[in-house]
């Protein structure tokens, strides 16, 4: 067998010289492929009282197999789809299927095969629907002295047997229309006699999906109005169904998921309310998840109703596809067509039919549009049950304890702990396994908090399938000691596959020296809709002119004494709190035009502080400062650049020129020095 491995993999690798000398360079990708799987064969037996058997290997990601018969006799090689024939004597045979890969790798496989002249005795047949195919029959036998065995499937106009198995096996077989057939199993061996089974069988139809619905994926309450949907807080709706909807509606619940169920459905009417309705005018797209049984082919609709200011539009779902549950997009600029005056007061909703449709399920029926600020779902917290750890490269075991540094952007009570042990891999790291695999259709990034010992510790994050087979991984680096912060992780670039281990290594590609770090708060991350920000004084330009008050020495703009973190311009703004100045002691310099706050809710600031705790206030004024706005903030690590963003939403309509800045407000001056920089506006 090793031979055989060897010969293959010599043989890829002679392709590859003969394709591109230069690529023969790196082989890698060769021992990256995955291994073999789903290695089988059937049995063709005649009955003949020859013992002539007819074997077919197949498997998944496999070239060629090596086929060992169990009687001593010499293996036969083939390749994907070919057969073999083998005269055996009666007896009990252990089949041993070798399949090989392009790179070489051997997976076997081990079947028994009854070769017997005798009759097939003792049949017993077991007959079922399948629970998630609708249609689907699954046949199993058993039976002495029998090799396979055949269905006959009792449909007329259909050659018959339909599908046939080994024995033992379980075969399956989907019907075109549900109903009674007379069934025939037939049992086979090398005799030329056979054994039938025959019964009367109710194929029966799936009428009602099997599983819950996709789950939404988590948006900003400003981003949904939401009509119906687990996931996001539903509008209030006056009536669901209204008195004059044809058909019937049931609210139930399919694998703990709430659903809409509607039978003999004309059209459902919802009513939101009369007065105002539901403003539906700032989004963008509608969506909707629908599941009918297969064969459905009836087209749905959803119209929306202004019956204040007047007017409706409707849109097609489509024709219907059966048998699993599919979600529609439709783009909210499709029911501009109708004579609807606007869409801020929406008091009805239809989902119609365009003929009577037997059953509808519903759910995550909202309307949305793209996200306004970063939209986050969680993967681990370690606060509720720990996941089971694995650790390689000889490092000491993962463990979740009490947060040991609950201050900064991490208070939360419960933390992952690793040590990297004295001596370890430097590829050392750990992984866990999530229930569900990670959702990159509405997710592109991964957050995590991290505690590190070390600035500039290169923390390497890692996603793998079940198998490893897929895999992708994204470096980032500490840039803080000692201090919680947060990585930003990019896998827009990941290969699309099932993520559900998450693998991450510390100061990869260090050996270890017995440092412990800490990670917590992994987060699936959604930033598209995050604008980049506007920035309106960076101090790399001509200096802004500033007025200081409160007795505080003059603020000047001076290189980065700590061009490090979240900030390493060229030039910053300092401040001293000068000993003994007022509480309220602070500086201001004004922009040459209004800030943009009817496009722009929030204003973020660097700061630099050398105390961790510190109140930053934040002031905007008009320019005779008639009309004002603060926020307060507090500085949350210590002699270290961070991002403080101010939200300005609350802040009355003002042509706000003027921008103040108080440090350690509240407290009189001590001669501490503290630093600001890139102030943007934000959303």
């Amino acid at each position: 067998m090793k031979k055989m491995k060897n010969i293959y993999k010599f043989f890829f690798l002679l392709l590859v010289v003969v394709a591109c000398e230069e690529d023969l360079r790196d082989t890698s990708f060769a021992d990256n492929m995955a291994p073999p799987t789903e290695v089988t064969a059937s049995y063709a037996i005649t009955q003949d009282n020859t013992g002539s058997v007819t074997i077919t290997p197949t498997a998944q990601g496999a070239v060629s197999f090596e086929v060992f018969f169990g009687d001593n006799s010499d293996s036969a090689t083939l390749s994907q789809g070919e057969s073999v024939e083998h005269i055996y004597a009666e007896g009990t045979y252990q089949v041993v299927i070798a399949a090989s890969n392009l790179a070489g790798d051997v997976v076997e496989t081990v079947q028994q095969l009854v070769v017997s002249f005798q009759a097939p005795q003792n049949l017993v047949v077991v007959l079922e629907n399948d629970v998630a195919v609708s249609k689907q029959v699954n046949i199993t036998a058993t039976a002495d002295f029998a090799a396979m065995f055949e269905f006959n499937s009792g449909e007329t106009g259909v050659s018959q047997p339909v599908v046939t198995g080994n024995i033992g096996e379980t075969i399956s077989y989907v019907y075109a229309a549900p109903g009674t057939y007379s069934v025939v199993v037939t049992a086979k061996g090398g005799a030329i006699a056979t054994t039938d089974f025959a019964v009367d069988f109710e194929v029966t139809e799936i009428l009602a999906p099997t599983e819950a619905a996709p789950v939404a994926p988590a948006r900003n309450d400003s981003d949904v109005v939401s009509i119906f949907s687990d996931v996001y807080t539903d509008v209030t709706l006056n009536e669901l169904p209204t008195t004059w909807s044809a058909g019937n509606f049931e609210a139930i619940s399919i694998a703990s998921d709430n659903v809409w169920k509607l039978t003999a459905l004309d059209f459902l009417g919802i009513v939101t309310n009369y007065d105002n309705g539901i403003d539906l005018s700032g989004m963008e797209m509608m969506h909707i998840d629908y599941w009918v049984p297969e064969g459905t082919t009836n087209e749905l609709f959803v119209k929306i109703v202004n019956t204040v200011d007047g007017g409706e539009d409707i849109e097609s779902l489509g024709t219907t596809v059966g048998g699993s549950w599919q979600s529609v997009d439709i783009d909210m600029t499709g029911f501009d067509g109708g004579n609807l005056a606007n869409k801020e007061k929406i008091t009805q909703i239809l989902i119609d039919s365009d003929g009577i449709s037997g059953n509808v399920y519903v759910d995550n029926f909202y309307f949305y549009k793209a996200p306004s600020s970063t939209v986050t779902s969680s993967v681990q917290d370690f606060e509720g049950t720990a996941p089971t750890f694995t650790v390689f490269g000889n490092i000491a075991a993962t463990e979740v304890i009490a947060n040991p540094d609950a201050s900064g952007i991490n208070t939360s009570a419960n933390v992952a702990k690793l040590t990297k042990t004295s001596g370890s891999e430097i590829w050392a790291g750990t992984f866990f396994e999530t229930t569900t695999p990670l959702d990159f259709n509405n997710y592109s990034k991964i957050s995590v908090k991290t505690w590190s010992p070390k600035t500039g510790a290169q923390v390497k994050l890692k996603l793998e399938n079940a198998d490893a087979s897929i895999t992708h991984e994204v470096d980032m680096n500490t840039t803080v000691s000692n201090t919680w912060e947060e990585l930003l992780y990019d896998f827009s670039a990941a290969p699309a596959a099932d993520y559900v281990r998450v693998v991450i290594f510390f100061d990869f590609g260090n050996a270890g020296d017995d440092s412990v770090y800490y990670y917590d708060d992994i987060n699936l991350v959604d930033d598209s809709g995050v604008s980049a920000g506007l920035t309106f004084q960076d101090f790399e330009g001509a200096a802004p002119t500033f007025t200081v008050f409160g007795n505080i020495a003059a603020t000047e703009v001076i290189a980065n004494p700590d061009a490090s973190g979240v900030n390493t311009t060229a030039n910053v703004a300092k401040l001293t709190k000068t000993s003994g100045s007022e509480i309220w002691a602070g500086t201001f310099f004004e922009v040459g035009s209004a800030l943009d706050l009817d496009n722009y809710s929030s204003i973020s600031v660097k700061t630099w502080s050398p105390k961790a705790g510190a109140q930053v206030k934040l002031k905007l004024e008009n320019a005779d400062a008639s009309i004002t706005h603060e926020v307060d903030l507090n500085t949350t690590v210590a002699s270290s650049w961070e991002e403080l963003t101010y939200d300005f939403s609350g802040a009355p309509a003002g042509d706000y020129v003027r921008v103040v800045i108080f440090f350690d407000f509240g407290n009189a001056g001590d001669d501490s020095v503290y630093y600001y920089d890139e102030l943007q506006l934000k959303n």
